[in-house]
């Protein structure tokens, strides 16, 4: 064998031969209460992930009367329970309970994703996922109560540390200059500031949507072509080459030039998400944020995956992460927090959002979160 060849090593879960022990569960979209559940966005917490199948087969009856008796574990902050079934019957099935999400694979192509469903037979299983959704354990659905009571003992204990103690990020001052900083919250002031939404795939779509207990934000962009050189020209001149130092990649492009506001007024914030999780985003390779101002509380930069650290840069600084990075903005609780927020992205990116423009749709659409 090459030893210089990279093979893989799988520790296989019962019933789960998709799946192996310390491997990152794979990223879906569900159905879920007639509306979609985007997986990715659970990081941060214990995951236990459940294919059940149907919810009237026996196995699963008794799994879910298990998960009703541990509300005081799968609480939805420190962890939870995803349930997939493939029965129609499910589609619309919901719960009180806050830490349980019924989902629905209509086709079973989660389900095969994972190794639930192959040949016509189902499989039913549990994975207990870490919360950077990694799997830590897997079990028939017969021994799921097994997995329960590992975490429930993980929890007691205070849950496992943080895989690490510091995010997979690079902090930069000194990026803007204070007076430029100073003349785009100006700008901001003097413009049409728009409510912003995100992107989500709807039906093979990127579209943009709202909703204001996910994301709450004010956007102004920038037209101004001063403006924007001077944002360009620090880009390229302080920021991309501690990038290119610390990653081995090279910025060529920015896309979008804005300064947004999040208001202690209007409950500013932005729950947990990723920003290149749509065709219409994929060519994203990292994101900037850049603080303006510093005179508020809350407002920071948070990477649940890694822990409950915060992260804010001073004036004109900026914080700069891989786009797949779970992050998320925490809530203003005084004030107001200016800040411009480019993506940063490459030649083979630029071919990316060019061969992916047609299954952008411009015209937003309202939505229920994740």
């Amino acid at each position: 064998m090459d030893a210089g060849r990279l093979t893989a090593v799988k520790r296989p879960v019962p019933n789960g031969p998709n799946i192996a022990i310390g491997g990152l569960a794979p990223f879906f979209i569900a159905r879920a209460g007639g509306g979609t559940f985007q997986f990715h966005t659970v990081g941060g917490r214990y995951v236990l992930l459940a294919f059940i199948g149907s919810s009237t087969a026996p196995l699963a009856a008794d799994f879910l009367r298990e998960v009703q008796g541990a509300g005081d574990v799968l609480d939805a902050e420190r962890a939870c329970v995803l349930t997939l079934s493939v029965d129609a019957a499910d589609e619309r099935l919901q719960s009180d309970m806050p830490g349980w999400r019924a989902l629905f694979d209509p086709d079973g192509a989660i389900s095969r994703l994972y190794g639930a469903l192959e040949g016509g037979a189902y499989r039913p299983f549990a994975l207990l996922l870490d919360r950077a959704l990694r799997v830590m354990a897997g079990a028939p659905l017969a021994h799921a109560a097994d997995l329960i009571a590992n975490l429930r003992e993980k929890l007691e204990r205070g849950g496992e540390p943080p895989a690490h103690d510091h995010a997979p990020i690079l902090v930069a001052p000194r990026i803007l200059e204070p007076e430029l900083c100073r003349a785009l919250i100006a700008y901001f002031g003097a413009g049409q500031a728009e409510p912003s939404g995100f992107m989500r795939e709807v039906d093979g779509k990127t579209v943009l949507v709202s909703d204001l207990a996910y994301k709450s934000r004010a956007d102004v962009t920038i037209e101004d072509e001063t403006l924007r050189g001077a944002i360009a020209a620090a880009l390229r001149d302080r920021l991309t080459p501690l990038i290119e130092r610390a990653w081995g990649w090279k910025a060529t492009r920015v896309e979008r030039y804005i300064v947004a506001r999040y208001s202690a007024a209007e409950n500013g914030r932005f729950r947990p998400h990723r920003d290149n999780m749509t065709k219409g985003t994929a060519h994203r390779k990292f994101a900037v944020s850049i603080n303006l101002n510093d005179d508020f509380d809350g407002g920071d930069l948070r990477f649940p995956e890694y822990g409950t650290r915060a992260y804010r840069p001073t004036i004109g600084g900026a914080v700069v992460f891989g786009c797949r990075v779970l992050h998320e903005a925490t809530p203003i609780t005084r004030g107001d927090r200016y800040a411009t927020l480019p993506f940063l992205y490459d030649e083979e990116g630029a071919a990316i959002r060019a061969a992916n423009a047609r299954f952008v749709e411009t015209s937003p659409r309202p939505s229920k979160g994740p």
